[in-house]
């Protein structure tokens, strides 16, 4: 018995607290991040990028396939420049709505510099590749009629102007975050807005010619399931990665992140071969894209069986989503954006709030916290992004239209944009 305590007393002095250091690296919890941040960029290039280039017509695919490539540049440098600090730095004075200039040109961010437990750039890689997601996402919404170069304008502007501003108020400590609203990995910050922003963008440009009388069928599904396959691998990253390190809650992330989009694309699947006759590849993955979106802002705070019921109301209620937008409202959001991820994320991050009790399995409220007071919170949360959203996407738009055209000529529309806009054709057949 002396020996065993005379033996910790020694370890307490060649390992000083090591254990429960703030700030000491911790090499799992990097390497894990590491990974998950490349899953995400992953996510986007190439899954999101097949997923959307099957999704639309061949005469179009490389103009989806480039701008995809192209966010992903432009995003990159503008978090280098200015993103990075803007979103996770301290606002002083202006906290509460937006960074600091501390991080600006990646300043203070050295290779022993830490955020937490893992090296800060780490923290601030993994977040680039969400801040590259989210206007990528927008690309489904206004697929097959948008400039290239307003394309352009418009994700540089609508990164800063609305993601930003988002993702500092959820994330990066202000007014969101003190509220205490939940978003484990994105329903605000990444689904609500791209869904928002790409029905407001459908709306503002108009139809494409010929919707909704002429079939516009996805020209290549092959393309787009292997896309969603990548999507479903990458979102392990995206979601488990949240929790930003190798524990219990990235593990549970993962488990009920995985349970939801199987759930999400069996139920869609399901509404379909009821009623049309018919399951198709289209369906399937579609209700998985659904089941992950919906259950992002939940995955770090509730259980296996919440999960479950996510992933069944994301399958069925984003399929009733899509129907009305497109055949009630007529509005071509293009790929569904709306329907599937700004619903979606807004289902999420309201169950979010119901499901952390630890009576559902939850990972349990906050001190001080009721259900009925967390879902106030959640939907506090959910009306302030979809409305910054809407406004400032809206204003954008108008702004982007004064100085270059938004969308393409009718017989240019009709060419095809990959001749049109970039000289190339996606098939030499």
């Amino acid at each position: 018995m002396k020996l065993s305590k005379i033996l910790s007393v020694l370890s307490l002095l060649v390992f000083p607290l090591q254990g429960f250091a703030a700030d000491t690296l911790d090499t799992g919890h990097t390497a894990w991040i590491l990974t998950s941040t490349a899953l995400v960029l992953f996510m986007t290039l190439p899954g999101l990028a097949l997923f959307y280039g099957g999704l639309v017509r061949a005469k179009n695919v490389l103009s989806v396939l480039m701008q995809c490539f192209a966010i992903t540049c432009v995003v990159t440098i503008i978090w280098v420049i200015g993103g990075y600090s803007l979103a996770f730095s301290d606002g002083g004075a202006m906290n509460d709505w937006i960074g600091g200039t501390s991080n600006f040109f990646m300043s203070n961010v050295g290779r022993d510099s830490l955020s937490g437990a893992i090296p800060e750039s780490v923290f601030s890689m993994f977040q680039m590749t969400f801040a590259i997601i989210t206007p990528a996402l927008i690309v489904g919404g206004f697929a097959e009629r948008m400039r290239f170069s307003a394309m352009l304008m418009f994700s540089v502007l609508w990164f800063v102007l609305v993601y930003l501003p988002i993702c500092h108020w959820v994330w990066g400590g202000g007014w969101l975050a003190q509220m205490g609203l939940l978003d484990f990995a994105g329903g605000t910050v990444v689904h609500i807005t791209a869904g928002v922003a790409a029905i407001v963008t459908a709306m503002v440009l108009g139809n494409r010619s010929g919707f909704p009388t002429t079939q516009m069928m996805p020209h290549n599904l092959t393309m787009t399931v292997t896309g969603a396959g990548m999507l479903w691998v990458g979102w392990f990253g995206f979601n488990a990665g949240s929790a930003l390190a190798a524990n219990g809650d990235a593990g549970m992330a993962m488990l009920v992140t995985h349970i939801s989009a199987a759930t999400g694309a069996i139920t869609w699947m399901a509404i379909e071969w009821v009623k049309f006759g018919k399951p198709s590849a289209l369906g399937i993955v579609t209700g998985m894209v659904a089941g992950l979106g919906t259950i992002t802002p939940a995955s770090g705070f509730v259980g296996p069986m919440a999960a479950l019921f996510i992933g069944l109301t994301a399958g069925s209620v984003c399929f009733v989503a899509t129907q009305f937008i497109k055949q009630r409202l007529r509005i071509d959001d293009s790929l569904d954006v709306f329907p599937v991820h700004g619903v979606g994320g807004i289902i999420g991050t309201l169950f979010a709030g119901l499901f952390v009790s630890s009576q559902f399995g939850g990972a349990g409220l906050a001190e001080g916290m009721t259900t009925t007071s967390q879902v106030i919170v959640q939907l506090t949360g959910v009306l302030a992004t979809a409305g910054w959203t809407a406004l400032l996407t809206f204003v954008i738009l108008k702004v982007v239209g004064m100085f270059v055209s938004l969308r393409v000529s009718a017989e240019d529309e009709n060419e095809g944009l990959d001749l049109v806009l970039h000289e190339e054709k996606g098939y030499n057949l």
